[in-house]
């Protein structure tokens, strides 16, 4: 394989696995826990608005992340899902250390920054974005 399928490769297994991921999350939030419940985690976390939050994040996570699978509107979506574990790492996360079994920070962090490398690279080739826009990466992608 070139260095463009290698990246072509990576990019789309990224998007995927990452959108399935916050799919899954936001499909928890309304199916487990259901939105009163999660309203009510997030006002004993302390999540400020914590009745507007927990329907906007749990359709976030849901729809950012099916759009992720399908690379729709990649880089606007993974923005918002980095605004989405900023929130979860300083209101919720961050002082409980790093091992997520503890409630810590660690797989926040990580949706974070895989969510930031596709905020600045885009959804790649394979993707509904390039067969609209036509276009598969950012300004900043075809530099490095």
């Amino acid at each position: 394989m070139n260095q463009s399928s290698l990246t072509t490769t990576a990019i789309t297994a990224l998007r995927i696995v990452l959108g399935f991921l916050f799919a899954a999350h936001g499909w928890q939030k309304f199916n487990e826990w259901t939105i009163a419940g999660t309203q009510t985690a997030f006002s004993q976390m302390g999540i400020p608005a914590a009745e507007v939050a927990a329907p906007v994040i749990a359709v976030l996570e849901l729809a950012g992340g099916i759009a992720l699978i399908l690379g729709v509107l990649t880089r606007v979506v993974a923005a918002l899902l980095v605004a989405d574990m900023l929130g979860a790492l300083f209101l919720v996360h961050a002082g409980a250390g790093v091992y997520a079994d503890k409630g810590g920070y660690e797989l926040v962090l990580l949706l974070g920054a895989a969510a930031f490398v596709l905020a600045l690279t885009g959804a790649g080739r394979v993707s509904v974005d390039r067969a609209l826009f036509g276009r598969s990466q950012s300004k900043l992608a075809v530099l490095a």
